[in-house]
């Protein structure tokens, strides 16, 4: 099993020196940003829920601030993060819409499908495990 978040993180580049400075075109960097996904079932698997909504960013201070935390940079060098998909493998999706099913309650919703589509949106790409 095997899936990760895959975020697009926009950086501002900032000398750390006083006697230095940087063309302010050229501070700016994009980095794409991959976070594993916990095992269904395990600490930390609700990221999903806790942090997206329908295949986008729920609360773009508080990603600055996980990516900014992931990176190990300044948080106000990071401008913006972009959810860009959950890729994952076959048996990682199956184990996820399996858990889900187990509690459709806490998801407020009737269905998996609707839980998938309420927090990931379509930004699922299954890869081949191999």
């Amino acid at each position: 099993m095997d899936a990760n978040y895959t975020f697009r993180v926009r950086l501002r580049i900032e000398p750390a020196q006083a006697f230095v400075s940087l063309e302010p075109s050229s501070a700016e960097t994009t980095v794409t940003l991959f976070r594993d996904a916990p095992e269904p079932g395990t600490e930390g698997w609700l990221f999903f829920r806790n942090t997206l909504w329908r295949g986008e960013v729920s609360d773009e201070e508080y990603a600055r601030q996980l990516a900014a935390e992931w990176l190990g940079v300044p948080e106000r060098t990071v401008e913006a993060v972009d959810f860009r998909e959950l890729q994952t493998d076959e048996a990682y999706l199956e184990a996820l819409e399996s858990e889900i099913a187990a509690d459709l309650e806490l998801f407020k919703a009737e269905s998996v499908s609707e839980v998938l589509s309420k927090y990931l949106g379509s930004s699922i790409r299954v890869t081949d495990s191999s």
